[in-house]
């Protein structure tokens, strides 16, 4: 797609909207903020005009604030593809993203999102184990790609698991991101195919009187001690090395997506106590057991005064405690979903779980197996799909995403 397919949007009307933009969530350059406000018109929200830049160390996406829609898909390559469509697929997926991002309409549509800003819009790009068979590039497949070990909770959807390719799609307005999710889809007819598809939301910001860590289907507080970018350890966690192996994932990161059904019925069914029994934490503010708020460390040594632990052995915030695992830690970065009914009458309703890490053997594959052994929580869940995608660094401007590994 070529950069004569899209037409600048108005972005931002005023100086004063383009300041509080900036203010709140890194708002358009320079440039393309004096070009929308010479087009004139009315000025977008802060939230329509926030935008998530394109090239960098990182792909977006992954340390960007959570947004409110997402969509999750995976492709799997034409049999004719091979490597040489393999790049020119992710170059076109490359351009248009950083177009779509930056706000640019893509002319080819029907004007899905015709009238709002990009909303924080993000597409984040991804390999699968089999992509390294498909174009012939086994040699250059990460040690680190191996397939997930089987859980004894999983009941696995094949059809809805793994994948050649992987797409993460988030935006702040639902029809920016379906305008993302058609573009993409397009872009990739005759190259590849859609494998499976998932759709994901989360709260909207500005719902809540203060910012706050949202909550799940299950009515829980998700997302407390997520690392973030300020900890000293992030980059270490989350971030293949710049001297890390194989080269051309340097700046990338691993991204274990899973499909996780909650048992709302049974869940709702629960006492308030019994819930918070199972979590370790107070469902109307998140705190833990052990006292304080939502960010009070968990005191995993309190006792009662019969001697009994505060927190329950198969607790879910003992189970999953780094000081559990070894230091193991990663960033969760997951949406709801909510798919209808099920044919026996339950909701088809759950977590899109999407975590990130270096290293998933050291990081998810090792919590994973201590909660199969033994999480008060897993009574109430039901993993159905599963992938493991490697996710490589951010494209310089130029560039492609993948570009180092498919012409190498």
């Amino acid at each position: 797609m070529t950069e004569g397919t899209f037409s600048r949007r108005r972005l931002l009307g005023t100086a004063t909207a383009t300041g509080v933009a900036g203010l709140a969530a890194g708002a358009t350059s320079g440039a393309l903020g004096h070009a929308a406000a010479s087009e004139g018109g009315p000025a977008l929200s802060t939230l329509g005009s926030a935008t998530v830049p394109f090239h960098g160390t990182h792909q977006p996406g992954i340390t960007t604030p959570l947004q409110s829609r997402s969509h999750l898909l995976a492709f799997d390559l034409a049999e004719d593809a091979g490597r040489r469509g393999a790049a020119a697929l992710l170059r076109r997926w490359s351009t248009l993203a950083a177009e779509l991002m930056a706000g640019r309409l893509d002319e080819t549509g029907t004007g899905i999102a015709d009238d709002a800003g990009p909303a924080s819009l993000t597409l984040t790009f991804g390999f699968g184990h089999s992509f390294f068979d498909a174009t012939g590039l086994t040699a250059l497949r990460p040690e680190a790609l191996r397939p997930l070990p089987a859980f004894s909770q999983d009941a696995l959807d094949e059809g809805r698991s793994h994948g050649d390719l992987w797409v993460q799609i988030g935006a702040d307005d639902p029809l920016v991101a379906f305008g993302a999710l058609r573009a993409v889809r397009r872009a990739a007819e005759g190259s590849a195919r859609t494998r499976w598809q998932m759709n994901g939301f989360h709260r909207s910001p500005g719902a809540t009187a203060r910012p706050m860590t949202g909550r799940n289907l299950m009515g829980q507080v998700d997302g407390t001690n997520n690392p973030t970018p300020d900890d000293p350890d992030f980059e270490r966690h989350v971030f293949v090395p710049s001297d890390g192996e194989p080269a051309w994932m340097a700046g990338g990161s691993y991204a274990v997506v899973r499909r996780i059904r909650m048992l709302l019925d049974d869940w709702e069914g629960a006492t308030e106590e019994e819930r918070a029994r199972v979590l370790g934490r107070r469902r109307s503010d998140g705190a833990p057991l052990t006292g304080g708020d939502e960010r009070t460390p968990v005191d995993l040594e309190a006792t009662e005064t019969d001697g009994s632990p505060v927190i329950a052995a198969n607790a879910h915030v003992r189970v999953t405690a780094p000081e559990s695992n070894g230091g193991a830690t990663m960033l969760r970065r997951s949406f709801s979903y909510h798919d209808g009914e099920r044919e026996d009458g339950s909701q088809d309703a759950g977590l899109l779980f999407v975590c990130w890490q270096a290293d998933p053997l050291r990081s998810f594959v090792t919590v994973q197996r201590k909660l199969d052994r033994g999480d008060a929580l897993s009574a109430f869940l039901r993993h159905e799909a599963s992938g493991l995608f490697a996710v490589p660094g951010g494209a310089a401007e130029g560039e492609y995403v993948g570009q180092r590994l498919v012409e190498s």
